[in-house]
């Protein structure tokens, strides 16, 4: 399970902090609410495509010593499961669907250069998304007068503040910016789809 690591500043800066496991370590289980502080459990590595930064980071990891099961402290800049930072999201989000640019320009409005598809992708999340986001996000900021519930979510989210407002949808409600892939249950576990047909 992920949870937020609540950090702002460069990604020198999250490195750094990673070397006390006490910083931000968990005073209770997310998964099995066991009120015990959670045991530093290593870390895992994940590429991480930022405006600034295009490499590998370190996720710290806890284990619960109730249920046995980890907790991974992700840097609240990301998006879980995706490689670009929530700023590059957000900048092409804001170019390809506020602005009506092309996918090619609003591509390279979201530095560094990446393929188009990958912000088509994005886009087509966010479209399903929109009216959801519309209605979640009126807990934070009044919603805005628009032509349609994608352009009142980007409204909504530049008033809020885009890592305010994936800290809000996924450390409180568990909810994706993006909506969870199909592959994915609504709180970030893999969920199994059968295939065969319902009984008659």
């Amino acid at each position: 399970m992920q949870i937020l690591h609540p950090f702002a500043g460069s990604v020198q800066q999250y490195t750094e902090q990673l070397a006390d496991p006490d910083g931000y370590r968990p005073g209770h289980c997310p998964q099995c609410h066991t009120k015990h502080p959670l045991t530093a459990h290593g870390f895992y590595t994940r590429t991480l495509i930022d405006t600034a930064f295009d490499g590998n980071i370190r996720v710290r990891r806890y284990l619960c010593q109730a249920c046995q099961r980890t907790v991974s402290l992700l840097p609240d800049c990301i998006l879980p499961y995706l490689r670009s930072s929530l700023t590059v999201s957000a900048l092409f989000l804001i170019a390809r669907l506020f602005h009506g640019r092309t996918l090619q320009s609003a591509a390279a409005s979201a530095p560094p250069s990446m393929p188009y598809q990958r912000g088509q992708f994005w886009a087509r999340r966010f479209r399903a998304q929109g009216a959801a986001l519309c209605a979640t996000l009126a807990a934070l900021t009044q919603p805005a007068p628009a032509p349609d519930f994608v352009h009142r979510a980007l409204t909504m989210l530049e008033s809020t503040g885009w890592i305010a407002a994936h800290r809000f949808l996924f450390a409180s409600l568990r909810c994706h910016l993006l909506g969870w892939p199909r592959s994915l249950a609504p709180d970030g576990r893999r969920a199994a789809f059968s295939s065969s047909a319902a009984p008659a």
